[in-house]
Parts: structure tokens; C-alpha cells; sequence
């Protein structure tokens, strides 16, 4: 595929039907495994389908490159929160996905934590992020001055 029709794909203008990125392995049916479910890439790990009935799931997704930013969208969207790990990105198309979630965030009106240097914590509106500092209890064993 030549550059202009990549560039052509990505912004939408002609379909992508490019095969040598597309793999059988991902194919539509039933899954097996370990009881982890994959969802659309093997970097988005989302939990088993008990976790995902009672509303207790959360995804990692790590990048390899900005196209890659739909999958934490779609994530997102659907009310996951989602841990974004940009370590192996290059620094500029790290940028646009931070830009990105800093844009779904605010579309959503959830909220973005830096986990660590180059990860991120998305959480949509109604998740709470308990910190350490609010974990912590005044009173009680072990604060026995």
C-alpha cells in the first residue's frame, strides 16, 4: 500500500482493506483461553465475563502507535476505566494520544490521573479513584499515639 493511500485510509477517504495487517487468529467465535477475554487487540486486556456482568472491569491498553487510540475510546465510551501505558510509544504520537484521552475526557466529563511517567489512569464520571492519602484513617490500630 503506498503512502498516499495509507494517508488516504487513515483520515477516512477510501476503505482500508489492506489484509497483511489483519490476522485469522482474531476472527469472529467463541474464545478460549484462560478466562480473559481479548477485545478487538492483544495489548487491550479487559476481565472475564463474570467481571464484566456485575460492572467491575478495567482495561490496560499500550499503544504502539495512535491509530491505536480508537480501542481506549471505544473503552472508555462503554464506561471501562482504562490504564494507558505510553512507554513504548514514540514521544510525538504520545502526545496525540494524551491529547486524545484529554479530549474524551473531557467529552465524557471523566477524569485523567498520571499513574506513572507515561501512564495514565482514564476514569469515566461516575468512578471514584481513591488515593492513598484518602485511604488512610485517622483513627483506629495503628495510630495509637
Amino acid at each position: 500500500m503506498g503512502s498516499v493511500r495509507k494517508a488516504s485510509a487513515w483520515l477516512g477517504l477510501v476503505e482500508d482493506n489492506d489484509e497483511r495487517y489483519y490476522d485469522d487468529e482474531y476472527a469472529e467465535g467463541p474464545q478460549t483461553g484462560t478466562g480473559q477475554g481479548w477485545v478487538t487487540d492483544p495489548r487491550v486486556q479487559v476481565a472475564s465475563e463474570a467481571a464484566e456482568e456485575t460492572g467491575r472491569r478495567i482495561a490496560t491498553v499500550t499503544p504502539d502507535s495512535f491509530r491505536d487510540a480508537r480501542a481506549i475510546g471505544e473503552l472508555f465510551r462503554d464506561g471501562v476505566p482504562v490504564i494507558v501505558n505510553l512507554t513504548t510509544m514514540d514521544p510525538t504520537d504520545a502526545k496525540r494520544v494524551v491529547d486524545f484521552a484529554a479530549g474524551l475526557i473531557f467529552g465524557l466529563r471523566g477524569s485523567i490521573e498520571r499513574v506513572a511517567t507515561r501512564v495514565f489512569l482514564l476514569t469515566p464520571a461516575d468512578t471514584q479513584v481513591v488515593t492513598e492519602a484518602a485511604g488512610r484513617r485517622t483513627d483506629g490500630f495503628f495510630n495509637q499515639s
